[in-house]
């Protein structure tokens, strides 16, 4: 049984590490709607902020006059999240392998093997203007 109309979301950030914060209430209003239970809502939370402070911070490398932009399209059975920043990119396959021993103990280097973990899709892209990443949470 549908649980919900599709309904579009967007929250538009400057590209300064404190920014990050905005990702958790506009996620809170969201699952007002989406209604996800409370594992499916901490992943959520877990891969957008990653991407939103990858975004900020290797995208658009803190530059105050460029922005990561948000959105969200709520469907009957699926989240998208769409996070676009202003960047050059990078080929995600060319990252080392988190899980590497070589890589156990680094600060760095989990996040986008965090998103292709908690995402049911996830798809990265780029172009003249900037990065762009998509990820698909089924709504169970």
């Amino acid at each position: 049984m549908p649980r919900t109309t599709q309904r579009h979301f967007v929250l538009i950030l400057k590209s300064q590490p404190q920014q990050v914060a905005k990702v958790e209430p506009y996620l809170r209003r969201i699952n007002r709607l989406a209604r996800l239970n409370k594992e499916q809502f901490n992943k959520l939370l877990v891969v957008t902020t990653e991407a939103v402070n990858n975004g900020i911070l290797h995208g658009n490398r803190q530059d105050p006059e460029k922005h990561v932009t948000l959105t969200c399209d709520v469907e009957t059975e699926k989240l998208v999240i769409h996070i676009r920043d202003e960047g050059p990119g990078f080929d995600v396959e060319t990252l080392p392998d988190p899980r590497a021993q070589e890589n156990l103990f680094r600060e760095h280097g989990r996040g986008v093997f965090l998103m292709r973990s908690l995402m049911d899709n996830v798809s990265f892209k780029r172009d003249d203007e900037g990065s762009d990443v998509v990820m698909t949470l089924k709504i169970r």
